[in-house]
Order: structure tokens, then C-alpha cells, then sequence
């Protein structure tokens, strides 16, 4: 009689125990996925991610890293190209690449339609203040006007020195560029280009006067000129920022190297690489010079110099 009891017992544990590691964990299971939620599945998935959020190795697919339309591409990096735009060494997003040009002549509708014609549709046009005898038209209220019923943005350059030495220097040229942008009109927040020639002398005091002095004002410190490892300008940006690191965050870069050569619109560059470090504000890349047809430069330019641009109202 005791065996029989025994039988029993056991049999009655078993039953309890296939009851509640099997019948009842498949029904927990399913009224999981019932709710739409796969969770846990005994942890085999819980180390890749949720799904559509983290990939298999929980930084790729459409979660945290890799967001659509190029805002994120490299994961924790944060850099390199997005699908519509880059991202520069500080991890933010510069936005779409656009073409345009710059000229030192007067923008007339023959030079307009030389340029849509041969080059394509620039969406930024590069224009000097006041004129410069022998060297560049200042710009007009005509062009400016015309210009923007093209729906062309305009970037604003000052290139009134051929000496870029001294803190005074450069805090009397921005004193200057200040007084030319006023008298035509440029709105507040625009940038203005301190334009330096390769044959210019140049030094961080330079930068730094002008920098001081137009920062605080109505529109925002912009620098051009032939950057290279080995160049004046780049040695005297690198002593600015040495001496007020406020500047690498605010102050453009538009550089003309690496020369590639002029180019349509159609066959510009494929990849946006200027020659400054990726952690300069390098927002201006002047890929071509001297156009043969049509007194033209070639650009590329990443869309969020667009803010500092004079832009129609």
C-alpha cells in the first residue's frame, strides 16, 4: 500500500511540474506576443535589441544609431556622409551639400544666364563689398535684387587689404567691412569673408582683431583664403584659436584647397573635403578658380552656412 502511495506522490509532481516549466510558460509566451510585444524569449533576443530599433549588434538599424535623411551615420562616431548631408568631426550635422559660385564681376543677367547655361543653378553667389579698382565690382542694390528673385542666397566678402598683420589691422578692417555692409543693406547675423590672397601676409593678431570686432557686432567673423597644412593662414588661424578657442566655433572657414579645377555643377566633387580639420567650421569649399567661360570660381558649400548668408526676406 505504501509503494501505491508513493506512485501517487510522485506522479501528481510531475504533473505539477510539467504544468508550470511548460504548459504555463507557452501560454505566457503567447499572450506576450499577443500584445505585440516580443521581449525576452528566454533572452535569446534580449541581447540584440528591440526590434526595428537596435540592430543585431545594438547600434544599427532605424534606432538610436543611424537615423534616416544623414542625421546620424556612424553610430557613436558621429561622423562621416548621411544620406543628404555630412557630419563634421564635432558630430553635428552640416546638412545638404549645395553648389554655387563666386565672382568679382557684376552680376547682370548676361552673367547670370552665361553661368546656367555652361555650370548649372547655383544656389549661393559669392559677391564682394564696395569696389576694389582694378581687382573687383562692389555689389549693388541690382544685384542683390536680382539675385534673389533667382532665389540665390549671397555670401558677403570684404577683401579691402593686402596686409593682415597687427591686432589694430584687423580690428580696423572689420571696422571697415562693418561701415560697406551697413550702407547697402546687409541684414544683421549675415557673415562677412575677410578675403586673404595667397601673397598676403597674414598673423593670428589679424584673426583675432577682426574676430573681436565683428563678432560683437551685428554680423558674425568669416575668414577665406588658401588653406593648407603649409600655408600663412592656416598657421594664423591655428595661433587664433591657440589664443581664444572661440573662434574655431564661430568663426567660417571658406577654403580654396584642395583645387580639383572648374567644374558644372553636374561634376563637382562627389565627396565635400576642404583642406582644414573637420572641427573648423568649414562650411565653404572653392573647389575651382578662374572659369574660362564666364568670369566664375566654382563652390561647394555645406547648407548650414545658409543661416549667415544674405538671404531674400
Amino acid at each position: 500500500m505504501r509503494q501505491y502511495v508513493v506512485l501517487a506522490a510522485v506522479f501528481i509532481l510531475a504533473f505539477a511540474s510539467f504544468f508550470f516549466f511548460v504548459i504555463n510558460d507557452g501560454y505566457e509566451r503567447t499572450l506576450i506576443c499577443e500584445n505585440g510585444h516580443i521581449e525576452d524569449q528566454d533572452d535569446r533576443n534580449g541581447s540584440n535589441g528591440e526590434s526595428n530599433g537596435e540592430g543585431e549588434n545594438g547600434e544599427t538599424g532605424n534606432g538610436e544609431s543611424g537615423e534616416s535623411n544623414g542625421e546620424e551615420t556612424n553610430g557613436e562616431n558621429g561622423e562621416g556622409s548621411g544620406e543628404n548631408g555630412t557630419i563634421n568631426g564635432n558630430g553635428e550635422d552640416t546638412g545638404e551639400i549645395v553648389w554655387g559660385v563666386d565672382s568679382a564681376s557684376l552680376t547682370t543677367e548676361e552673367l547670370y544666364t552665361c553661368v546656367t547655361s555652361n555650370f548649372g543653378e547655383p544656389e549661393i553667389w559669392g559677391r564682394y563689398l564696395e569696389d576694389k579698382d582694378g581687382v573687383s565690382f562692389g555689389l549693388t542694390e541690382d544685384e542683390v535684387s536680382f539675385l534673389h528673385q533667382q532665389g540665390v542666397s549671397i555670401l558677403v566678402i570684404y577683401n579691402h587689404f593686402t596686409d593682415g598683420t597687427t591686432y589694430d589691422k584687423g580690428v580696423a578692417e572689420a571696422e571697415v567691412a562693418i561701415e560697406y555692409a551697413e550702407r547697402i543693406g546687409v541684414p544683421e547675423g549675415v557673415a562677412i569673408f575677410a578675403n586673404v590672397e595667397p601673397e598676403y601676409p597674414i598673423d593670428s593678431a589679424f584673426i583675432q582683431g577682426w574676430y573681436d570686432t565683428l563678432q560683437p557686432s551685428v554680423y558674425n567673423a568669416a575668414i577665406y583664403g588658401l588653406f593648407d597644412a603649409e600655408s600663412d593662414v592656416w598657421a594664423a588661424f591655428e595661433g587664433a584659436i591657440n589664443e581664444n578657442a572661440d573662434i574655431a566655433d564661430n568663426m567660417i572657414v571658406w577654403a580654396n584647397q584642395p583645387q580639383i579645377g572648374i567644374t558644372t555643377e553636374e561634376n563637382a566633387p562627389e565627396e565635400y573635403e576642404p583642406g582644414p580639420p573637420n572641427e573648423w567650421l568649414n562650411w565653404a569649399w572653392q573647389y575651382g578658380i578662374d572659369a574660362e567661360t564666364c568670369n566664375i570660381d566654382t563652390n561647394l558649400f555645406q547648407s548650414a552656412i545658409f543661416e549667415y548668408l544674405w538671404q531674400q526676406e
